[in-house]
């Protein structure tokens, strides 16, 4: 069973401190590719700040960045090429030789955060011993089964995604709308509250789960969540 989980790290422990110094408030969102080389596991950032040419030379400042290109800038937005010095990447050698795979890597208000898979329980339980001895400030936020489905992971029961699902194809999120909650009802065979519900529910459950960083509270496994 593979297992997925979600860490965060301060960018001191990991990369781009002296960015995120100089412009404090820019995100970074990297995007991974499905490799195991560790040139290419991190080797373009989108980057999102007011003040891009600040963030260009922050960049290339950066102790953890020997190379810089840029691709694209287009408003706030900058879609860049980084070459990674050998300090980054032999850290990311050993996520890859723990058996672990980057799905996502973002970085904000000073800290990464880190979606990894593992093939097991067991090579989890070796990567976090290894970056332990290694004095690596990972904290783990979030553990789930990685072969679950995808309403297991975003913390939604099979009500919520019925009703989201029939929401959506009914054209109830559309502008304007196409439908209103007493049609979802109708189609579902419940009650206007209860589909109400479930949609406040499921849209609150997707955007702690998608858009924030959970704080383990109730991860997968944990409290059951409501209809």
């Amino acid at each position: 069973m593979s297992i997925i989980t979600e860490f965060t790290v301060p960018v001191e422990a990991f990369a781009l401190e002296e960015t995120f110094e100089e412009v404090p408030n820019v995100t970074i969102e990297i995007e991974r590719l499905a490799t195991h080389s560790r040139e290419w596991v991190m080797p373009f950032l989108w980057a999102t700040d007011g003040d891009l040419d600040a963030l260009e030379s922050a960049l290339r400042n950066d102790s953890s960045v020997a190379e810089l290109k840029v691709i694209d800038v287009t408003d706030d937005i900058g879609y860049f090429n980084v070459t990674w010095t050998e300090e980054i990447e032999e850290m990311i050698d050993q996520i890859v030789n723990k058996h672990g795979i980057v799905q996502e890597a973002r970085a904000a208000n000073g800290r990464w955060h880190l979606k990894l898979q593992f093939v097991d329980q067991e090579t989890l339980k070796e990567f976090q011993e290894y970056f332990r001895e290694q004095n690596y400030s990972l904290e783990l936020e979030r553990l789930y089964d990685g072969t679950a489905p995808k309403e297991r992971e975003y913390d939604l029961t099979p009500p919520q995604r019925e009703a989201l699902v029939a929401a959506l194809e009914m054209g109830y999120f559309s502008v304007p709308r196409d439908s209103q909650i007493g049609d979802i009802a109708e189609e579902l065979e419940v009650s206007t509250n209860a589909v109400s519900q479930r949609l406040r529910r499921a849209t609150g459950n997707l955007t702690r789960n998608v858009l924030t960083v959970s704080t383990g509270e109730a991860p997968a496994g944990g409290t059951k969540p409501r209809e």
